[in-house]
């Protein structure tokens, strides 16, 4: 995307009520998690969107992350291109129940980078800073609570 397009987008975005973060705007939810932390969540919709993902972030507040939303449950393996933070990515079904958790995903050093699949039928998936899922419990089966999203 050309500076002149991007520059028009994050400029858009800033009439639309958005939270601007960095160079992308997105809107916000929470999930919470089964030990009541609460965590701030941009959403990742569109194709677009989420295949853009957390791409060239730098860092990652403790209680911050990515939801990422599908149309309908299926098969969804993440990978790390051009990610620059190690992640913990956890899969869900439509219930909000974890189905596979990958821990401590190191940023892709590899080229092509290597694609993490995941048990289960997915719906949703959440992006985390790595060790996120071991510092508070979290487990396959575990229960999400998600505030500022749409029934789907």
């Amino acid at each position: 995307m050309g500076p002149m397009i991007l520059g028009a987008v994050v400029a858009l975005a800033g009439c639309s009520g958005a939270v601007v973060i960095g160079q992308w705007a997105a809107p916000r939810a929470e999930v919470v998690f089964p030990d009541k932390t609460r965590v701030s969540v941009e959403i990742a919709r569109t194709p677009e969107e989420r295949a853009r993902g957390l791409m060239f972030r730098e860092r990652m507040g403790a209680e911050e992350g990515m939801i990422f939303l599908f149309e309908e449950a299926g098969s969804y393996p993440f990978w790390m291109k051009n990610t620059l933070i190690p992640l913990d990515m956890i899969w869900l079904d439509k219930g909000q129940r974890i189905v596979h958790i990958a821990h401590s995903v190191p940023p892709c050093k590899a080229d092509p980078c290597p694609s993490y699949p995941h048990e289960g039928q997915a719906l949703y998936v959440v992006e985390v800073n790595s060790g996120f899922a071991k510092k508070h419990a979290v487990k396959v089966g575990d229960s999400l609570e998600f505030k500022g999203l749409e029934k789907r």
